[in-house]
């Protein structure tokens, strides 16, 4: 049911994994071994429809919990505070907040309210989309593909004991150094609405879409794989100018198979070497969502050596796994 499509969600998360302490009635995840002594704890969030962001990046060498609020639609300031009050060791909390009014708002109210419990709390605010300025839900850039980088490069800081400053500011550069664009080539449908969000006809795709399906730069007639590849990561450079080495994020918008993404990828790394760009690494799957939309996304991290090791670090969770 619509009603409950998020309790659901949550308890067959709780279900598939054991090692995750899962608060259906409060919608807040927590890592099971949260809090951990010394170490500084990372808690994100935003509206459901996601996945696996944000819950599913819950665990050691990424975040310490999540906060999933109902579709599209931002978690409120109590589970928050219960989220930081769960994992804070004494050592602070940083918040990673996507540039969505509803939780920026929300966020901000959380941190006051946890720094009166005594809380030292910290906030990264993720911006990458190059797409659009402001959007539907968003005054500036809207964050999207750029949290995963954020979530794993910070989360990676935290676990090697790094004090709350050092991983903010690792936060603030892996945001500064990332960007992003997405591409739909049909609208997302809601449990609520069970019908598509917004128009877009068959045969046409929307350049620059957000991952609640608000509008981008412009629809077309539907392109190949190479020519979206060739405009989108074009846009991305046109805004970043690396000289390091870059991650490489292609991401699926929740309804667009592996094969197409592997396709897709092989057209991104295509451009980039024209462009005479490094890929330090490459990440192909469904990671930031949009419900059941067709559709891909292309992230660019520029990253040093330390930003690399970070990445490489190991990370448990139900989302990301690798080196442990």
């Amino acid at each position: 049911m619509a009603e409950t499509v998020v309790a659901d969600a949550l308890r067959g998360m709780a279900a598939a994994h054991p090692e995750l302490a899962v608060d259906v009635e409060n919608r807040v995840i927590i890592r099971g071994d949260a809090p951990v002594a010394g170490k500084v704890a990372l808690v994100s969030g935003g509206g459901s429809g996601h996945e696996p962001l944000h819950g599913g990046f819950v665990g050691p060498g990424m975040l310490s919990a999540a906060c999933p609020g109902e579709v599209f639609t931002s978690p409120v300031p109590d589970q928050m505070v219960r989220a930081a009050a769960a994992v804070d060791s004494g050592a602070g909390v940083l918040f990673i907040v996507k540039n969505y009014t509803g939780d920026v708002l929300n966020f901000d109210m959380a941190a006051e309210l946890a720094e009166d419990e005594g809380i030292q709390v910290a906030k990264v605010l993720v911006n990458d989309d190059v797409a659009v300025t402001d959007s539907l839900y968003t005054a500036g850039r809207r964050g999207t593909g750029a949290t995963l980088f954020v979530e794993k490069l910070a989360g990676a800081a935290a676990e090697e004991g790094m004090p709350l400053e050092r991983v903010e500011a690792i936060a603030r550069q892996v945001n500064e150094n990332s960007r992003s664009f997405g591409v739909a080539l049909s609208a997302c449908s809601t449990p609520a609405k069970g019908s598509p969000t917004f128009d877009l006809p068959a045969g046409e795709l929307e350049l620059g879409v957000g991952i609640h399906g608000e509008p981008g730069r412009e629809r077309r007639a539907m392109m190949t794989s190479r020519e979206i590849a060739d405009y989108t990561v074009d846009v991305i450079l046109q805004d970043l100018d690396p000289s390091d080495p870059v991650l490489v994020l292609v991401n699926g918008m929740g309804a667009t198979p592996l094969l197409e993404l592997y396709g897709f990828n092989a057209e991104v790394q295509r451009v980039l070497r024209e462009r005479e760009v490094p890929v330090a690494r490459t990440l192909v799957g469904n990671y930031v969502t949009s419900l059941d939309m067709a559709g891909a996304s292309v992230t660019l991290c520029q990253v040093d050596q330390e930003m690399l090791r970070l990445w490489d670090a190991p990370v448990r969770t139900a989302g990301l796994r690798w080196g442990m």
